[in-house]
């Protein structure tokens, strides 16, 4: 194997995230992906257009405040609109 070849580098990849990797291997609760992260903000970026102009700095910072306070809820399985 030549230390400059494909294989060789998909090697070294691995040997450098081989600690990280045994962090699943030990806890069962760990996640290889982020899917449920992506999931949390796919509505935020959906809508990301129509929240360009939210009128100024501090409209942007008010939304902000409120799209993390709903997204909060929805995790902790609270209506938010309650």
């Amino acid at each position: 194997m030549l230390p400059k070849s494909n294989f060789a580098k998909a090697l070294n990849y691995y040997y450098s995230l081989a600690p990280y990797l045994s962090n699943y291997l030990e806890n069962a609760d760990a996640r290889l992906d982020n899917n449920v992260a992506e999931r949390g903000i796919r509505p935020l970026t959906i809508g990301r257009k129509n929240w360009l102009f939210v009128g100024s700095e501090d409209g942007g910072k008010a939304n902000a405040t409120i799209l993390s306070l709903v997204q909060t809820c929805r995790n902790l399985g609270i209506n938010p609109q309650e």
